[in-house]
């Protein structure tokens, strides 16, 4: 039996009926599946009832095991299983595609964001660390309301589906995994320029519980004279406005976030 590694920070869900309820959700329509983490390929055996899947796992051990387990699923090319590091890649697949797995609690975040700013991800289901599950699927006023959850509002419609209790995993975690489902209707390109739009971000959610021009302090003038044309009190935390409102303070910065120059208002 093979043994969880904990430098890929692995959990085996072993719980028959989570699996089916990950798979229930999926959208109906669903073509093509990208995979992260399939592990010993009990949710690939599932996801593969729906459609192709392409899977990445970056454990050597479980790739021979996986390539043993599904030899006749990868010889008709319903499955693609690849030795890669999905957080290396800019994008998943070639094609359309909707994001599956169970995400290591360490990467998560980062093959999320990835995900998103990928243009052929339709959307994703994802088992998460509870806690980060809710910041991606916070609104505005919502204490856990940030950064994560301004990028997801902004192209997502987010919704937790449910929690994971610890037992449903070999070795069981310390702490509540979450399952999201985050269906995007947009693309970031659509809004604003991302990087640009991502370091504002990182300025105002960086003392999450000051107020937005301590943050900002640098912008001041423009800040308060923002707040008061969208009717805002002076003293309002990052986690109280909403993602249009971002958008308007992204637009009065952006030529700071883009280019380093002064701004004006």
């Amino acid at each position: 039996m093979i043994k969880a590694k904990k430098q890929y920070g692995q959990n085996f869900l072993n719980n028959k009926s989570v699996l089916i309820k990950i798979t229930q959700a999926i959208p109906k329509d669903t073509k093509n599946i990208v995979e992260i983490g399939p592990g010993l390929g009990d949710l690939t055996q599932e996801l593969l009832k729906i459609s192709k899947v392409k899977a990445y796992e970056i454990d050597d051990d479980l790739i021979s095991i996986l390539q043993k387990k599904f030899q006749k699923e990868l010889e008709c090319g319903k499955l693609n299983l690849l030795h890669q590091d999905a957080s290396e890649l800019v994008c998943f697949d070639e094609n359309k595609y909707f994001l599956v797995a169970n995400l290591p609690y360490y990467v998560a975040s980062h093959l999320i964001l990835q995900a998103l700013e990928d243009e052929n991800c339709q959307g994703l289901i994802v088992m998460v660390q509870k806690e980060m599950a809710l910041k991606f699927c916070a609104n505005s006023g919502d204490s856990d309301f940030s950064a994560l959850g301004v990028l997801s509002a902004m192209i997502c419609e987010r919704k937790i589906l449910f929690d994971v209790e610890p037992s449903c995993f070999n070795p069981p975690p310390k702490v509540m995994s979450s399952v999201m489902y985050l269906n995007k209707k947009g693309e970031f390109k659509d809004f604003c320029n991302l990087n640009g739009f991502k370091i504002l971000l990182r300025d105002c959610f960086k003392a999450p519980r000051k107020q937005l021009i301590s943050n900002l302090k640098q912008h001041k003038s423009i800040i308060l004279k923002l707040l008061k044309d969208l009717d805002l009190k002076d003293n309002v935390r990052p986690h109280e406005l909403c993602v249009d409102s971002y958008l308007k303070i992204y637009e009065k910065l952006k030529d700071y976030y883009e280019y380093g120059r002064e701004c004006k208002y």
